[in-house]
């Protein structure tokens, strides 16, 4: 189970999760040049877990429904994670780079309400690890957390220094990673 196209496609789900908290991070960093390394840190290890968790939480509802959904699961990836990119991709248009303006310090409150609200979308892409075991969920879950965590630190440091001048892009990016990793799944699903 555990192949390079396991590695490859859950690494590829990681950057299009963390899109969202890449944008947010850019803005955080963009809003707090003078930030700390150590709340650098702490607020990609947030997002990271928020990142984790929440499939998690998908896949145990998922697991739960396997037999049920079991024939179902890729015409469910394809349409989670179409509705997914599409949402991202379209809210990455939509945006302005100045949409992200602003220049209050960062809470400890509202990085876990970011944490909560850029990784919310994961939870759904938790059920499209049903036909995984434990193990595999686990560490497609590991991958997800350590890309995020390695995008979202990159992400605030490049803030800190450029602004938001990638804002919109990451989150285009994101979308356009989601849609191809639900279309991927469909096809190897049905074939």
């Amino acid at each position: 189970m555990f192949t390079v196209e396991f590695f490859i496609r859950n690494t590829m789900l990681g950057v299009g999760l963390a899109m969202d908290a890449c944008a947010v991070s850019m803005a955080n960093g963009f809003n707090e040049p003078k930030m700390r390394l150590l709340k650098v840190f702490v607020m990609a290890l947030f997002y990271a877990v928020f990142q984790a968790i929440m499939p998690l939480i998908g896949y145990f509802i998922g697991n739960a429904l396997l037999s049920v959904i079991e024939r179902f699961i890729p015409w469910i990836a394809l349409v989670l994670l179409l509705f997914l990119g599409g949402k991202t991709l379209i809210e990455g248009i939509k945006k302005k780079n100045g949409d992200m303006k602003g220049g209050k310090t960062l809470t400890l409150w509202a990085l876990v309400v970011q944490a909560v609200a850029t990784s919310i979308d994961a939870l759904s892409v938790g059920f499209t690890f049903a036909e995984y075991d434990l193990s595999a969920a686990i560490i497609a879950a590991a991958i997800i957390a350590a890309v995020t965590f390695a995008l979202t630190f990159l992400s605030v440091i490049i803030g800190k220094k450029f602004g938001t001048v990638l804002g919109n892009k990451a989150e285009i990016l994101g979308g356009i990673i989601l849609i191809a990793i639900g279309v991927e799944i469909f096809i190897t699903g049905i074939i």
